[in-house]
């Protein structure tokens, strides 16, 4: 009976272990996929960053017109030199940081404000963001960020490459030529198909598996 008991516990311990075992693989499995997806993201994507000044409609308002302005300078300045990768356009937009800095506050002072601007170009923290039929999950992405006044409004999200930022988010349709590009610019077409709200029924769960390491890589970063 003792020997039985013994053995009874022995085999709890195994199987205990077995669990213990297989959980840290599927999470060292999960580790590696999100680093791998989110590395390939950051490299190959380039976002715009725009936040408001308030939360006011005055001021919500005022956003869209400064993104407005400055995208349609970005996108002209991008076909004017050719533009054809995520670094092309970065040393472009670094270029003209400042002419981007007073196309944004010739927007708003032609709106009736005083507002500061202030622009920045780093790596920042994104939430997940759909643009059409693509989803983007969240992360950390090399953008160009636009603060007016106290930024302390809503923020406004989009790709500036590829080319997302003028997708017509209301007809639920990102054009194809914007598609092949992300694609062309993404090292597999696994990562394609994670962005795709046409991928497999699994999205969800890859992406509450990226959420969930980026919400602890960005708490860590703030320590």
């Amino acid at each position: 009976m003792e020997k039985r008991l013994k053995f009874s516990r022995i085999s709890k311990f195994k199987y205990i272990f077995v669990i213990l075992l297989l959980f840290a693989f599927i999470l060292l499995s999960a580790y590696s996929y999100v680093t791998a997806v989110s590395s390939d993201l950051s490299k190959n994507l380039f976002r715009l960053h725009v936040i408001a000044n308030s939360n006011s409609k005055e001021d919500q308002d005022l956003k869209y017109l400064v993104r407005d302005s400055v995208l349609d300078y970005v996108n002209s300045i991008s076909k004017e030199n050719g533009i054809t990768s995520k670094q092309e356009l970065i040393s472009l937009v670094e270029q003209n940081k400042d002419n981007i800095k007073k196309v944004a506050e010739d927007t708003i002072q032609k709106n009736g404000f005083d507002y500061n601007v202030n622009i920045s170009i780093g790596n920042f923290s994104f939430p997940d963001k759909v643009y059409g039929d693509i989803t983007l999950p969240a992360g950390f992405y090399d953008a160009l960020k636009i603060e007016i006044g106290a930024a302390a409004g809503q923020n406004w999200w989009c790709v500036m490459f590829p080319p997302l930022c003028f997708v017509d988010v209301s007809s639920g349709i990102v054009p194809e030529d914007s598609k092949e590009t992300l694609q062309n610019n993404l090292s597999s077409d696994e990562d394609y198909n994670l962005l795709s709200t046409n991928s497999p029924t699994d999205l969800k769960l890859k992406f509450k598996i990226i959420e969930l390491f980026h919400d602890m890589n960005f708490a860590t970063a703030k320590q």
